[in-house]
């Protein structure tokens, strides 16, 4: 089950899975309807770094600033 930030980076909302069983550890950016439609991917490596499956409607620059906050804030999201 997606594990959801209630606030927004860049704005965007950031839901997560840990532990599917069908992919690695990844991220979604999504607008206000929370949906995967024009929404970026991150696959999440081990060490925080991330490589962008799609990048949606993001610029480069939020790319960089949500790659950056998921860097910092991987573990925890690997522990909910």
């Amino acid at each position: 089950m997606p594990k959801y930030y209630e606030f927004k980076v860049c704005g965007y909302y950031l839901y997560y899975t840990a532990s599917c069983v069908i992919e690695a550890m990844h991220v979604h950016a999504s607008d206000r309807k929370l949906t995967e439609a024009d929404s970026a991917k991150f696959f999440v490596k081990s060490n925080g770094d991330t490589t962008v499956e799609k990048q949606g409607t993001l610029t480069e620059r939020e790319v960089r600033k949500i790659r950056a906050f998921i860097k910092e804030h991987y573990k925890e999201m690997y522990l909910k």
